[in-house]
């Protein structure tokens, strides 16, 4: 019987490991697949009226093909597997669409609307979910509105730009609502019932951030205005580099725009809302230049031109005091105010009625996201007989003894809270002395303020105060914003 030797002689494993070696090095390298930015996925809500962009990777030199309903579009990957193409804009609302990107591989993302996309951006009063706002079992418990689409960026702080973030588009139900931004939440569904669209909302806000952390830093140096603030930083990144918390966290320049906001920039959106400034109240006068220039960034970077921008300004906080005094509060409000003279196609919501001085973030934020979706129905929408701008004062004269204020934006006339007469005012003489002052309507909508003991008056303030004592309001329930007739340096002057 002829014995077998099952196992080949060892030349034979040798030239056989010759030829698998040379087919490896013939044959073409594995594709890589097509993948794309995580904005894009199913239930995802695309801007109405304007030209979408689709980013993602793919391999060097692929041919990637995106496709929405009647429309198609090709591009080719860079050397680095970079992609991007431009959909044309899509005038009708609603859905559902199919969006497919095809290269070595097919992705496709279902249930797609074509609507209106806003960003929620700011600190904790933004980031303060529908779980801990007033009545939020009911707030949950409505919540069934499946044509409103979330979607939320995680909290990273870095110095690195980042492609990506983990996240996913979510119908609006009671089991998803709970843990998005109040706010935010209350602010899209008064959009959706009002205009009948789709509203895709992207939920960013990061509970203590600084507005610095929210701007490129590479901008922040270039300005040349904020050269304290990042010697500043630059000294703690020296002294503290070892601290995760604070090279992570989010106050230092930067950070957020890197780690939270870079992801999602040049996706396809009407606007923003803000709701932010606690953390800046101590540099209240650098927040002047600071605010409207991370605006300003946000703008640019985005491509879209002044793409509409409304804030929340700052609500009562702390304790009432009994008489007049300085405030950092009161000085960040102002910047905010200012803010709407700075750039076009913004608006603030005055909230000086709605917050806590026990509690810093107010569990009321469903009349707060009135406010701002006054501005967008209004503003951005056209649509006629919503009044959005709270009363502001214009300018005022010396009548004697008084003061006469005349205002802006009384829609429907002065209708003082509580009681008839106003409250709120202080007057000072050439002291700078303030005093609680009297004030009265007159007929023709103007203010006249006065005080026993101010004889000859030269500057009036209305709730300058961390938390005032104030009742102004106008007929259609918007209070008067804060302000001061004067412009003498405050107590954050030289902060920076």
């Amino acid at each position: 019987m002829t014995n077998r030797n099952l196992q080949p002689p060892w030349q034979t494993l040798l030239l056989t490991a010759a030829l698998l070696l040379v087919a490896a090095v013939l044959s073409p390298v594995a594709s890589a697949d097509v993948s794309l930015n995580n904005m894009f996925g199913d239930h995802m809500v695309l801007q109405q009226g304007i030209r979408n962009r689709v980013w993602g990777k793919a391999e060097a030199g692929e041919k990637v093909t995106v496709t929405l309903a009647t429309q198609s579009h090709s591009t080719t990957a860079a050397d680095d597997g970079s992609w991007e193409v431009m959909l044309d804009a899509v005038q009708e609302y609603g859905g559902p669409h199919t969006l497919t990107v095809k290269g070595n591989n097919t992705v496709s993302f279902e249930d797609v609307l074509i609507g209106e996309v806003w960003v929620c951006a700011g600190q904790s009063n933004m980031q303060w979910s529908v779980n801990a706002a007033n009545d939020a079992d009911l707030e949950k418990a409505s919540a069934s509105f499946p044509e409103i689409r979330l979607i939320s960026v995680p909290q990273v702080g870095t110095q690195e730009p980042q492609w990506n973030f983990n996240g996913s588009w979510k119908p609006c139900s009671p089991e998803s609502v709970g843990g998005f931004s109040a706010v935010g939440y209350f602010f899209g569904r008064q959009l959706h019932q009002t205009l009948g669209v789709p509203v895709g909302l992207i939920n960013n806000a990061w509970g203590g951030s600084a507005c610095e952390a929210w701007v490129n830093r590479q901008k922040l140096a270039d300005d040349g205005r904020f050269e304290k603030l990042l010697a500043r930083w630059e000294q703690m990144e020296k002294e503290k580099a070892d601290d995760d918390r604070l090279m992570k966290g989010n106050a230092r320049p930067g950070n957020i725009y890197n780690g939270v906001l870079t992801p999602s920039i040049g996706y396809g959106i009407r606007g923003a809302i803000w709701y932010q400034g606690e953390s800046n109240a101590s540099r209240a006068y650098q927040y002047r230049d600071l605010f409207p220039y991370m605006i300003k960034t946000w703008r640019d970077e985005w491509g879209l031109g002044d793409f509409p921008f409304y804030w929340v300004q700052l609500a009562d906080f702390r304790g009432e005091k009994a008489e007049p005094a300085e405030s950092d509060w009161a000085e960040l409000r102002e910047a905010q105010t200012m803010t709407m003279d700075a750039l076009p196609a913004t608006g603030e919501a005055v909230i000086i009625d709605i917050g806590e001085g026990k509690d810093i973030h107010p569990k009321n934020k469903q009349d707060v996201a009135k406010r701002l979706a006054r501005w967008a129905l209004a503003e951005t929408y056209a649509m006629a007989g919503i009044p959005c701008h709270s009363p502001r004062y214009a300018s005022m004269e010396k009548d004697g003894n008084k003061i006469v204020l005349s205002f802006d934006h009384v829609d429907g006339g002065w209708r003082p809270f509580d009681v008839n007469e106003p409250i709120g005012f202080t007057i000072a003489g050439a002291d700078k002395a303030f005093v609680h002052a009297k004030a009265t309507v007159r007929e023709d909508g103007r203010i006249e303020v006065s005080a026993e003991g101010v004889a000859d008056p030269v500057a009036v303030r209305y709730a300058w105060a961390d938390n005032p004592i104030c009742n102004m309001f106008d007929g259609a329930g918007l209070p008067l914003t804060p302000f001061r007739t004067d412009d003498y340096p405050g107590v954050t002057v030289n902060n920076h």
